[in-house]
């Protein structure tokens, strides 16, 4: 089993159909060689969206409303489980999901405008559930920065998850946010090592870019958190630890992990990009993973999917519990974001 090359800065090479394609393309070599891939360059759709804010219900998330600015990340991390979301654009959760994206760019008016319906209820919103809001793409977009300007005029709690250091482009905006306690900061690190990072997660920052992300934020008053996600049997595991340590020592006050998830599209990409970069241990790793999903490379029940279940499973949770009480580090630390605040301009804060 192999995988062709990946363009330059890619996750991958391969973009099979989406789902609900009712056809497909199959590439075939023409015999020519070439040393070094092409590049593939990075398409920006514009959208008008009919709506920005985005509820769930799941017990295994920590909020229940998010916004995400992008659709598909530049990053190109090969395990991104939103990948599949592509297929209801008609694109491939393949390489198009990392150079075909679409910006929202009405998204900073519309989330002024559903803050300010009367009977909105304050409850935290996470930037970042599904797809990076510091992914390469914002530093000309900036529509991250925009709805961190409209959630501070409004006073309204957020929560980030990233695992880019573009976010320290809005330190100012972070540090008044954090001065009313209206912000949490969660650095996503998967490994230290530099050229896993370079095949796992292209675009996306160095390891010591976030840790200095970590540190510059923390050093600012910011509350940051560490997410060692995803940990993936025989590749990143045993690394788990030495984050948590790295991440405690720049600043983080709590940490949580997950395990590895492969819904529907993303299996068969991250089985090819396993066979192509470690062809050796591939089976050993895939039979982990089955392992701790019940048999299968995926398991979407609730409480089962974040951290799998078994030996291997059972066993890493256990290391991370030791390592957090080693650190003295929380999983949720005592940092509590205030609801109380929020105000649409013009209106009157409630004083009870």
């Amino acid at each position: 089993m192999s995988m062709s090359t990946p363009p330059r800065g890619r996750g991958t090479a391969l973009n099979p159909r989406n789902r609900f394609a009712p056809n497909h393309s199959v590439v075939e070599d023409d015999g020519w060689y070439q040393e070094v891939p092409a590049t593939q360059g990075t398409v920006v759709m514009l959208e008008t969206a009919q709506t920005i804010i985005s509820r769930n219900k799941s017990p295994d998330l920590p909020f229940d409303q998010s916004i995400n600015p992008y659709r598909g990340c530049e990053h190109g991390c090969i395990y991104c489980y939103a990948r599949p979301s592509h297929a209801y654009w008609d694109m491939s959760p393949g390489l198009d999901f990392e150079t075909r994206l679409i910006a929202k760019t009405n998204a900073v008016a519309l989330l002024a405008q559903q803050l300010s319906r009367r009977g909105y209820v304050c409850t935290p919103i996470n930037l970042g559930a599904n797809t990076d809001p510091y992914q390469p793409i914002e530093r000309e977009h900036r529509i991250t920065r925009g709805l961190l300007e409209v959630l501070l005029r409004f006073r309204h709690p957020v929560t980030i998850v990233t695992k880019g250091s573009l976010i320290l482009r809005d330190l100012d905006l972070l540090i008044e946010l954090a001065r009313q306690r209206l912000v949490k900061v969660m650095i996503s690190l998967t490994t230290l090592d530099d050229e896993l990072k370079r095949i796992l997660e292209p675009r996306a920052a160095a390891p010591k870019a976030r840790l200095r992300a970590i540190r510059v934020l923390t050093e600012a008053g910011v509350s940051v958190g560490v997410l060692c996600a995803p940990m993936i049997p025989m590749i990143n595991d045993s690394e788990l630890e030495h984050l948590l340590t790295e991440a405690k020592a720049a600043g983080a006050v709590s940490a949580n992990y997950m395990m590895l998830r492969l819904p529907l599209e993303v299996a068969p990409l991250f089985e090819e990009w396993l066979h192509a970069h470690y062809p050796q241990r591939a089976g050993h790793v895939l039979s982990l993973i089955r392992q701790s999903r019940g048999g299968e490379l995926y398991d979407s029940r609730f409480g089962a999917r974040m951290r799998g279940e078994g030996v291997f499973a059972d066993l890493l949770a256990r290391r991370f519990e030791h390592a957090m009480k080693h650190l003295g580090m929380a999983r949720r630390d005592s940092y509590r974001l205030d609801c109380s605040l929020f105000c649409p301009p013009g209106q009157q804060m409630n004083l009870l």
